[in-house]
């Protein structure tokens, strides 16, 4: 997936200003910045659920600029929102299933669940459960697991670990290496557990007002103290 100079936003503003980034087949990459820098705009004008305004949008060398997010979907997208990502008066396992609305075969809705449960073995045990009686961790694990269900090969991630305690949240950061491996998907990650994402992302891109300030692995990134101050949130004393 690659993004040339691609701007998006809202009505009529433009959040995200002449942004070209690219994941290759594989990769974990990761989107940091400040508060307000227009990462997750970023992820919604490539998902198209934010307004794009210029610039494309390529998929395994298609141009998606103009598809409708279904349409995305179809081709290989998954896009987990940070809110409303799970249906909480549907059990577990009814959600993986509607998260599986687009494949018509039994079986492989059935293997597909199967890797989920793989990548998040609390869940399997939660599968008769209300989405809605489950803590915020359990929660995104299966908002993730939604998305995995169509066997995505790019898997778009808007702040998974938002709101959640320190802890589960590193423990789910943990599961997206585990992610790439089961499910064979690339993905593109939206997080405010910067230091985390870049020591697990192959490559990183940091965002300041709707641009590309700065690009590089995750350990040229963190090495920076420009970086690590300004975008970060990292002090030295």
């Amino acid at each position: 997936m690659a993004t040339r100079d691609l701007e998006g936003g809202y009505g009529k503003m433009v959040i995200v200003q002449g942004v070209s980034i690219y994941v290759d087949r594989g990769e974990i990459v990761a989107l940091v910045g400040p508060n307000g820098s227009g990462k997750s705009t970023l992820l919604k004008t490539i998902y198209g659920v934010a307004r794009v305004f210029g610039g494309q949008v390529l998929f395994e060398g298609r141009d998606v600029t103009w598809l409708a997010p279904e349409a995305k979907t179809r081709l290989g997208m998954g896009y987990v929102p940070q809110t409303n990502n799970v249906f909480p008066d549907l059990t577990v396992e009814e959600n993986l299933e509607m998260g599986a609305y687009l494949v018509q075969d039994e079986e492989k809705v059935r293997e597909a669940m199967e890797m989920v449960f793989n990548i998040f073995p609390v869940l399997r045990g939660l599968r008769k459960t209300l989405a809605g009686a489950l803590s915020g961790g359990q929660r995104q694990m299966l908002a993730v697991g939604r998305a995995l269900m169509t066997r995505p090969r790019l898997l778009l991630l808007d702040e998974p670990t938002a709101g959640l305690a320190p802890k589960v949240a590193i423990e789910l950061l943990n599961s997206l290496r585990e992610i790439r491996e089961e499910a064979g998907a690339s993905i593109l990650i939206v997080e405010q557990h910067a230091r985390r994402a870049l020591e697990l992302a192959d490559r990183g891109y940091v965002l300041v007002a709707g641009r590309v300030a700065a690009e590089g692995t995750g350990r040229e990134i963190l090495s920076r103290r420009d970086l690590q101050e300004l975008f970060l949130g990292i002090h030295h004393g």
